[in-house]
């Protein structure tokens, strides 16, 4: 079975690293186009500088018309343009650029919060101790819910969906 997965694990680290990386992203919708542009030029008999056009204009999808392809094998090329584009490269872009632009600056960092988790601990056993010695009763502490965050003890099946690794800082 591991066999068989095999080839899908590659292709999802091939499209994490193609995702996280711009140059790679800006680079190969540059190349389509580029490449794109060359083949339908070819097929469709036509000058360079109106197939690198073709090539944009139906890449991002406006579609003017002025230039569209009328052989089969044209058409086969403007629908593999568009599909990989709109599906996939256009949208990694996007997101990519809006994972940069949304960054919570003021979340703690793991080793924070684990400061943070340890500070209260020490605090609840002086709390307990005074306590103690003044012959206070502290009323019991609520129930508690497991921590589901990363780097929690919990299970990865009771972690919640949004516990995953921050990026560091820089």
């Amino acid at each position: 079975m591991e066999l068989l997965l095999l080839p899908f694990r590659w292709i999802y680290r091939a499209l994490v690293w193609f995702a996280n990386s711009p140059r790679t992203l800006i680079t190969s919708y540059l190349l389509m186009i580029v490449v794109a542009g060359v083949i339908y030029g070819e097929v469709e008999n036509r000058s360079p500088a109106d197939a690198v056009w073709w090539a944009v204009v139906t890449a991002s999808t406006v579609g003017y018309g002025d230039i569209s392809p009328t052989s089969w094998a044209g058409r086969t090329l403007a629908a593999l343009l568009i599909s990989t584009m709109v599906l996939l490269v256009i949208p990694l872009i996007t997101a990519h650029f809006a994972s940069r632009l949304i960054v919570d600056d003021d979340a703690f960092e793991h080793e924070e919060q684990e400061q943070l988790k340890a500070d209260v601990r020490r605090m609840r056993a002086l709390l307990e101790e005074l306590a103690a010695r003044q012959g206070i009763d502290l009323p019991p502490l609520p129930p508690t819910r497991p921590v589901t965050g990363p780097g929690s003890e919990a299970p990865p099946w009771e972690r919640s969906a949004r516990a995953g690794r921050r990026r560091p800082r820089r």
